[in-house]
Parts: structure tokens; sequence; C-alpha cells
């Protein structure tokens, strides 16, 4: 199997601030991430965080799993979830803090 075949599994960390509007967020966003086979691996709310990069506050963790890296670039391009984020994450005020996402693949 070569590497783009690989799984591709990305945590992330967010400061939500609005929990109902994040859930809608999710459900809205969800059917488009399963027509590219990814999902919610784990999902954690955090009620107290020890370090965090750049001291960003973060009460959200969770991953999101696709069969490779080819299926989450096309996710994360699909015009469909842009105009889902900009909706929810451009907001005034904000559904998640701005800047406060932290990302890291894992390829498994």
């Amino acid at each position: 199997m070569d590497a783009s075949q690989d799984r591709s599994v990305i945590l992330l960390g967010l400061d939500v601030r609005d929990d109902a509007l994040y859930a809608e967020y999710r459900a809205a966003m969800l059917p488009i991430l399963e027509e590219y086979r990814g999902y919610f691996e784990y999902d954690l709310t955090v009620g107290k965080l020890l370090k965090s990069k750049g001291n960003e506050p973060i009460n959200r963790v969770f991953t999101i799993s696709f069969p490779n890296r080819e299926a989450r670039a096309r996710f994360f391009a699909d015009d469909r979830y842009v105009a889902v984020r900009a909706r929810y994450f451009e907001k005034d005020p904000p559904v998640v803090a701005p800047n406060a996402a932290s990302i890291v693949e894992i390829v498994v």
C-alpha cells in the first residue's frame, strides 16, 4: 500500500463558544463528511486544560478519520463544506474562537 492510501486521522482542539450552534454545524457538515467516508472517531469535552500551544483555550478535542489524505483534502475543499464552515465559524461572534484550532495529522 502506498502512502497515498494510508488512513488519515486528524486530531483537533477547539474552543467552542456556543454548544447549540456547534451541534447545528456538526449536523450540517456530517452528511458531507460521510460522502468522503470520513467519521468522528473520538470526541471529548475538556474540563481542565493543562498545556496548550500558544496558550489558546481548548474545550473540545476530537479526531476525524478519512480513508486517505486525498479524501481528507477533497472534503475540506468541498464547496458545500466550505459554505457550512463559513456559516458557523465566520459569524459574529463565532461559534468557535478564532485561531483556537490546533490540528495534528496522524497517518495510520
